[in-house]
């Protein structure tokens, strides 16, 4: 428990730091804690620590997981992400287990979620998912078909578009994620220009989350730092 509470106290210190060296309000950003392979007793350490959103990337591993934890814990007022890829026929359980969907890239998945949302009785909170870096492996809506995009899905009455995530290219210089977080932003800027209300930037991992603040991002998405190397 000590070892969590260290480690969330260090990269809120760290997202702190960053916030103001970008001239930013801390409290404008928040930290979404990554549960991939997590065990059950960590989660409810970093819930007893005061880390209320956490991030999920697969969807089988959340329905597993999130009805034990939310049955287990005091805290009631815990939000869930899905932040990896989304498969159209895994949407039906997304809906249901997640407040925000982060990795919407595609006309016929926003339709699935959308359907889905409606036959559940919500508005579902999603993100453009913008693939920004040249890696094959990398999922998103390239740039030139965002704005397309945004315009199909202002048109669904389930869905709710926050803002845009993305993923740059794995390196270890921090530094060499600017560029992609500093172009997502700039895309977000022009949508506002464009009449599409969007805030939320979701940008930013355990290896570059302080580049991602100082680049604008109002959700940071931090698994190791926090919970150590990742479980197999």
């Amino acid at each position: 428990m000590a070892q969590i509470i260290e480690r969330i106290s260090s990269v809120l210190k760290r997202i702190c730091h960053a916030a103001m060296r970008a001239g930013r309000n801390p409290e404008e950003i928040k930290l979404i804690a990554v549960t991939k392979t997590v065990p059950t007793l960590l989660i409810m350490e970093a819930i007893e620590a005061g880390l209320r959103i956490f991030g999920e990337n697969r969807v089988q591993e959340a329905r597993d997981k999130i009805p034990e934890i939310m049955q287990r814990s005091p805290a009631t007022n815990l939000s869930w992400h899905m932040i990896g890829p989304l498969q159209k026929n895994k949407a039906r359980y997304a809906v249901k287990l997640f407040d925000m969907i982060h990795s919407v890239d595609s006309k016929g998945l926003a339709e699935e979620i959308n359907k889905q949302a409606m036959k559940a009785g919500k508005i579902q909170d999603i993100l453009i998912e913008v693939k920004l870096s040249p890696e094959e492996t990398k999922h998103g809506i390239r740039p030139e078909g965002l704005f397309e995009l945004l315009e199909f899905t202002s048109g669904l009455k389930n869905l709710q578009v926050r803002g845009l995530m993305t993923i740059p290219p794995y390196s270890e210089n921090p530094e060499d994620s600017r560029p992609y977080f500093r172009r997502l932003r700039e895309l977000l800027e022009e949508a506002n220009r464009k009449g599409f209300p969007l805030k939320e930037l979701s940008m930013g991992m355990s290896g570059d989350f302080e580049i991602a603040v100082e680049e604008g991002a109002t959700m940071v998405r931090i698994g190791t730092a926090i919970f150590g190397e990742r479980r197999r």
